[in-house]
């Protein structure tokens, strides 16, 4: 009976230790590695194999999405009826610069996600292609030596846009200095104007800031349409307000050049081109004296018409904060019935009168008298 008992607790002991030997930690580290390799393996099978996948049930777009789409939808039909059609046709007797320019460039990236576009056509008006004469001075403004000056056309960018043909290609060519030593006199510049009064339909600058604080208007930064010389913004610089002027070269003068040489800013801009600005951008909105009948485009027959004005003032409204001001300046009513027009779009609007002033005024050598509009009138915010 006691080797039995011994031969048992031998065997007992024999256990314990294969069962620290299968216990060792390197035995336990290898089975952990094993099943997270297997289980790692088993997920990527699964992943992968057709049979397994779930479909994507599509969830209704948000509001947001869906008009992002719808944009999006609408850019690329553009594009691409704009790439189709091709605004003019690959003409050996155009210039190969200004083929270059037209041509639609492959976007850096490739497709794009949400247009479906590959190529970007390039921005370019369509009136520049509208009829042979603007076409042939849009051929001779692109013909140039590329990397080399440009050469001397002062006077083409003018005649283009005074055709309607803007935006303008861009050039690969170099810029000139000045074209000639800037005149002192006979620019236009008028010191006393919107200073000291000299007839009734005019307004001081000191009055209409006046009319701006008891609104609680703060007048920070301005645009003034065709504004000539700028003589306005420098008025307003002196009382601490900004005022972008949009600037036409006239009978060959620099003015562009003239008003930078001021300290202003000029734009070269035609009346009768969408305001490069953001929405409600601006605290005031000068609108000179031959603005409103040159909203139209004058070369395209448009200017005087009713919905030349419209467009215009729209688009003065657009650019005008809600709260604003819109300085109509002494413009000329040729006829008590264009003065009604004018007065009935400006009712559309919706604006507070803060100053309204009708005069006349007899035409210089012409029995005929002509009716002035001044008006200042404050923006209302709509919902």
């Amino acid at each position: 009976m006691g080797s039995v008992s011994l031969n048992v607790a031998s065997s007992r002991r024999g256990g314990r230790r294969g069962l620290a030997c299968l216990c060792s930690p390197a035995l336990l580290n290898l089975l952990v590695l094993l099943s997270l390799l297997s289980t790692n393996l088993l997920a990527l099978l699964a992943f992968l194999s057709p049979h397994t996948r779930t479909p994507i049930v599509p969830t209704a777009p948000t509001s947001s999405s869906s008009s992002s789409s719808a944009i999006s939808a609408q850019v690329a039909a553009i594009a691409r009826e704009i790439d189709a059609t091709r605004l003019v046709p690959h003409r050996a007797d155009l210039p190969p610069e200004l083929l270059l320019f037209l041509s639609p460039h492959a976007l850096p990236l490739g497709r794009d996600a949400r247009t479906g576009l590959t190529h970007m056509p390039a921005s370019v008006a369509h009136a520049c292609f509208r009829s042979p004469s603007t076409l042939a001075l849009l051929s001779s403004f692109a013909s140039y030596a590329p990397h080399a000056v440009c050469p001397r056309n002062d006077t083409l960018p003018h005649r283009l846009i005074s055709k309607g043909c803007e935006p303008l290609p861009r050039r690969r060519c170099l810029s000139r200095g000045p074209r000639t030593p800037l005149p002192s006199s006979n620019m236009g510049v008028d010191g006393r104007r919107w200073v000291k009064p000299r007839h009734d339909h005019e307004f001081l600058i000191n009055d209409v800031l006046r009319l701006a604080g008891a609104a609680s208007i703060k007048i920070r930064i301005g645009l003034d349409v065709a504004g000539g010389a700028a003589n306005f913004a420098a008025r307003m610089r002196e009382r601490g307000v900004t005022v972008v002027t949009t600037v036409l070269d006239n009978a060959g003068k620099p003015m562009n050049e003239f008003v930078a040489a001021r300290g202003l800013f000029p734009l070269l801009l035609s009346p009768a081109h969408r305001f490069p600005f953001y929405d409600g951008v601006f605290d005031l909105v000068h609108v000179g004296t031959t603005a409103l009948d040159e909203g139209g485009a004058p070369a395209l027959g448009q200017a005087g018409t009713e919905e030349a004005l419209e467009f215009f003032m729209f688009d003065v409204d657009r650019v005008l904060r809600a709260g604003g001001l819109l300085w109509i300046d002494s413009y000329m009513c040729r006829s008590e019935e264009r003065r009604q027009v004018v007065v009935k779009l400006i009712g559309r609007f919706g604006y507070k009168k803060l100053k309204w002033v009708t005069a006349e005024k007899a035409s210089a050598g012409s029995a005929k008298t002509a009716i002035y509009l001044s008006a200042v009138l404050q923006k209302p915010a709509r919902s």
